[in-house]
């Protein structure tokens, strides 16, 4: 291979050799047919276990109703309208931002509301739940984030969190000046509760992210300590929430971050990824505010293992698996500021993604993308505990001793719940320094800077761990004048010389990834961060983006594992009976 010069080689890897190189014996119905109705285009754009649900009613001789997410393009049609007024169907919701709606309907009406030329895709309104998983363990020590920020801690910028609430008393979330940095509060649960959080998980999340430096000299604080946050609340006092709820949700941030400056959503919640990214609400939501230049980010989940602590691949969330969502995965630092003992933890789901599409003639396509895209410390840490919340109720082990006062309590959590927040605290401090950053350069940096972890493939920690000290250090180095008519190639930088791809922490230097994931594919090179690519534009699905290249195609080892490619059926019924498992035994 002659005249190869050193700019970003761009590796590409098939669905089938990554199968190959995956499973060891296992392949399990990547061309398989789907067991329900089969040629038809009105089946296939029904999600499959909504068919299976309206075939076993109508085998049984039952009408039973569902509640549905249908998704449409355009206006619907008066005969669609009519419909949607009949006998025994409920419109719950219009999500206009979305173009959606949610409805109950008879299972029997499936078919009828396909056949509209209009209505793209209808899916199940299914469970969502919190990614957090109880410690049950006492005497951790958290982590301490070593950021390496300098001035920056997250002032003028909004996070929102979708989770259980938020206990807006506690400590950690007063401002310079002792006032609440909650901004906004809704409830999408059905409870009509705005504040407050009886189950326990938003608040710990909230305070990882944006926690004051109030609290024990500062040994708790969050990522971006000054951030404001807005609590839309869509996990219910017993831990569970759904679809709609969550689309409602995301919805109203498309209506109003402009009014709260929502640069980041956090989503530390997730439901079985069942329909391509390409159909499913929650991915196409998550696009449309990606789209809007609102960086989310999402949990992977806590599928990593099964019950016989055998390492799983194939268990990634939705939305964790739609390709603009920032998908991070949980680390273990051990509780010491030091990297060389990091570790991926055994529940952090990995990659590849097992959503998919079913074609007309039943067959289905999975998208098996590499996530998750990056990794951070996640495991045993130390965040703001709501007052007389379900979690330290009914596990009071997870309270770390540190308050008798219920507005500086503190407690334990695990999961990819967990290092979610830290990634997007982190994003908060990004586009504190550099506010024109856009979501895909944002994501870009962040993998860019990441610290690849010894003994772990991209399927288990992506580009690797965290670092937010580089990914600054870039942010603050991009060029604030970049449109998306800025030619391919153009300087990417302020400066010419290229920023040393190394950090220091705790007296110990380690190398940046240099390199992004891209669907199926990744590249890597200096010419990422040098030269301008288009796939950092606004509006741009990083798979399809062009990247400034004359680097070589090549094939790359890095995917084989020991691991076992999760079945249809651990994928789609499972992943929820394993995470509550979770709960229990922890890490």
């Amino acid at each position: 291979m002659k005249n190869i010069k050193r700019s970003i080689a761009v590796t590409w890897f098939t669905s089938l050799s990554l199968m190959f190189s995956l499973v060891a014996g296992v392949m399990t119905n990547d061309t398989a047919k789907a067991q329900s109705v089969r040629g038809s285009r009105r089946a296939a754009k029904v999600s499959s276990d909504l068919r299976e649900r309206a075939l076993e009613n109508t085998r049984l001789g039952e009408r039973r109703s569902a509640q549905v997410v249908i998704q449409i393009k355009g206006a619907a049609s008066d005969s669609l309208n009519t419909l949607l007024r009949s006998n025994g169907v409920r419109v719950k919701a219009h999500l206009r931002n979305l173009n959606s709606y949610v409805v109950e309907l008879p299972t029997s009406a499936l078919e009828s509301v396909a056949a509209y030329n209009e209505v793209s895709y209808v899916s199940s309104d299914r469970e969502i739940h919190s990614l957090g998983h109880v410690e049950i363990t006492t005497g951790a020590q958290a982590a301490r984030l070593v950021t390496g920020a300098g001035e920056f801690d997250g002032t003028g910028i909004g996070i929102v969190v979708f989770d259980s609430g938020l206990y807006a008393a506690h400590q950690s979330f007063s401002g310079k000046k002792g006032t609440s940095r909650v901004v906004a509060n809704e409830d999408f649960t059905g409870e009509d509760l705005k504040t407050g959080d009886p189950y326990g998980h938003g608040t710990h999340v909230a305070a990882l992210a944006a926690g004051s430096n109030r609290l024990a000299d500062g040994a708790y604080t969050g990522v971006a300590p000054n951030a404001n946050l807005i609590n839309l609340r869509v996990i219910n006092s017993q831990g569970t929430g759904s679809v709609s709820g969550l689309l409602s949700a995301l919805d109203w941030v498309l209506t109003n971050h402009r009014t709260y400056n929502i640069r980041v959503v956090n989503i530390s919640l997730g439901t079985s990824a069942i329909d391509s990214y390409k159909n499913d609400p929650l991915c196409k939501a998550v696009r449309r505010l990606v789209d809007a230049g609102v960086v989310v980010a999402a949990a992977a989940g806590n599928n990593g293992k099964n019950s016989d602590g055998q390492k799983i691949y194939g268990l990634i969330h939705a939305p964790g698996n739609e390709p603009s969502a920032i998908t991070v995965g949980a680390s273990n630092t051990f509780g010491t500021d030091t990297r060389n003992d990091d570790v991926v933890t055994t529940y952090s789901s990995r990659g590849p993604t097992r959503s998919y599409l079913t074609d007309e003639s039943g067959t289905r396509h999975y998208d098996n993308l590499a996530k998750p895209d990056l990794v951070a410390p996640g495991n045993k840490l130390i965040s703001a505990q709501a007052k007389n919340n379900f979690l330290v109720t009914n596990h009071p082990e997870l309270d770390a001793g540190t308050s008798q006062n219920d507005h500086r309590k503190m407690m334990y959590l695990s999961g990819t719940s967990m290092a979610t927040p830290v990634v997007a605290g982190a994003v908060a401090l990004m586009l504190q320094a550099n506010p024109q950053l856009t979501p895909n350069l944002v994501k870009a940096l962040l993998l860019y800077t990441a610290q690849p972890l010894a003994g772990y493939n991209m399927l288990d920690q992506g580009a690797g761990q965290l670092n937010i000290e580089g990914a600054m250090r870039l942010a603050s180095l991009v060029r604030r004048d970049l449109e998306s008519s800025t030619p391919l190639g153009a300087p990417l930088l302020v400066m010419e010389t290229v920023p040393v791809a190394q950090t220091t922490i705790a007296e110990q230097p380690f190398a940046w990834a240099e390199r992004i994931i891209l669907g199926r594919r990744y590249a890597f090179g200096s010419e990422l961060i040098t030269k301008y690519q288009k796939l950092y534009n606004m509006g741009v699905l990083a798979t399809d983006g062009v990247l400034a290249t004359d680097g070589v195609l090549a094939t790359d080892g890095v995917l084989a594992t020991d691991g076992v490619l999760a079945t249809d059926g651990v994928l789609a019924t499972d992943a929820f009976l394993q995470a509550l498992s979770l709960m229990i035994s922890g890490e």
